[in-house]
């Protein structure tokens, strides 16, 4: 199961995009893997599964939203 934030729950109208891009693109598949390696991050200290200091999960979640929204910009470009 995905953690929550899951990048398909954040788009879920663009899976067929998403796709493409991360086939075309190597600078989108690298963004992909690292909002899904934060995320899950993320996910381990929600569930204190990894214990870990309310600045450094709130450091996690900022860079999250930093990788969404540069994501969200190349998916807007790629509708484009």
């Amino acid at each position: 199961m995905a953690a929550p934030h899951a990048i398909h729950e954040e788009f879920p109208n663009d899976a067929k995009r998403i796709h493409e891009l991360k086939l075309s693109d190597a600078h989108f598949a690298r963004l992909l893997e690292e909002y899904d390696e934060v995320n899950d991050q993320v996910a381990a200290a929600e569930s204190r599964h990894t214990p870990m200091s309310e600045e450094a999960e709130t450091q996690l979640r900022k860079q999250r939203a930093g990788l969404k929204d540069e994501i969200a910009r190349m998916l807007a470009a790629a509708r484009a």
